[in-house]
């Protein structure tokens, strides 16, 4: 009786489908597939091609404000951007009060509050650099601070609304009937992951997200790297501030900051590891849409506010407790 021995060749392909089964895009993927396989059922209608198109277009928003949440991460250094839906918000704000329903300053609506973002953006990277605050606490003081000037912009009266163009971009159906804003949601996901995986500046934020004192000793210029992440994160938000506003036409005081920690949800289911250095935008992209299509299934189920509340919260709980393991092992 013989017994059959693996060969290399065997126990690598073997190793390559386990890992290719066990990739968080693709589980993430699959999961959100099965989402609306069941809601189907559950509530007919809601894997239907509108419905599908009307819960991507929600997701773009989170989409958004997670490119720059996961350039953060993926520098490293603990990095985390909790500002992000306060950031978002004021941008809203302040394109609403410029735009005021004309198209007449569309262009300044739009260059003026990413202005705004990406100073806000410096100024977390300067805290974090140069006075040495850690992430976490620099960022949450900065959604502190951008209250506050909400409510002095605004006296604690949000007014203003979207130019017509912005709204039509957003809620506007162009070819095979897909909103606008997924087509810029698709060209900013290639644009951003071309950036990071096809430029200096994109090697350098995973070299330095991966270890700081090697990157220095390399020559990259690590807090010139680490600067720019905070400000593309700035950036981000604002963008996804502005495809909230052409969605609802109008801004509120709290218009996105429910979307602070679904985007760190949707980098970490993802795939990208919240030590830094190994992730990417397309997987932050898969995991946005999959916690926009579990919201609205846990509303199709006539889910109560607060348990779609605990439930969201239970998965970030557990998928950072997965990826702190994985750090570990990693160090």
């Amino acid at each position: 009786m013989s017994t059959a021995i693996d060969t290399p060749v065997e126990d690598l392909t073997r190793e390559r489908n386990l890992g290719f089964l066990k990739n968080p895009v693709l589980i993430a993927l699959v999961i959100t597939i099965l989402l609306i396989v069941v809601g189907q059922i559950v509530s007919p209608g809601f894997g239907s091609y509108n419905q599908v198109l009307a819960m991507l277009r929600v997701a773009s928003f989170l989409g958004f404000i997670a490119i720059g949440q996961t350039i953060v991460i993926l520098s490293g250094g603990d990095g985390i951007d909790l500002s992000v839906g306060k950031v978002a918000t004021l941008g809203a704000i302040v394109a609403s009060k410029i735009m005021e329903g004309s198209n007449d300053n569309l262009i300044l609506g739009i260059l003026i509050p990413l202005a705004v973002g990406c100073a806000i953006g410096f100024f977390n990277g300067l805290g974090i650099l140069l006075l040495r605050i850690p992430p976490f606490v620099m960022t949450l003081g900065m959604s502190g601070v951008v209250t506050g000037i909400i409510l002095a912009y605004t006296g604690g009266v949000a007014g203003g609304r979207s130019a017509p163009a912005l709204t039509a971009l957003v809620n506007g159906r162009w070819l095979f009937n897909i909103p606008g804003v997924l087509y810029l949601w698709v060209i900013a996901t290639i644009l951003v992951t071309i950036f990071l995986r096809r430029t200096w500046t994109g090697w350098n934020i995973f070299a330095v997200g991966a270890n700081r004192t090697a990157a220095r000793l390399s020559g990259i210029p690590v807090t010139r790297t680490v600067l720019l992440s905070y400000v593309l994160s700035g950036f981000f938000a604002v963008m996804g501030g502005l495809m909230l506003l052409g969605y609802t036409e109008t801004v509120f005081l709290n218009l996105a900051d429910n979307l602070t920690l679904p985007s760190v949800a949707a980098v970490v289911i993802g795939g990208t590891l919240v030590a830094g250095g190994i992730g990417g935008y397309v997987g932050s992209a898969i995991g946005a849409v999959l916690l926009t299509v579990l919201s609205s299934f846990l509303t199709t189920i006539n889910m109560p506010e607060s348990g779609r509340i605990i439930i969201n919260g239970t998965v970030l709980i557990l998928l950072l407790a997965v990826y702190g393991r994985q750090r570990k092992l990693r160090s």
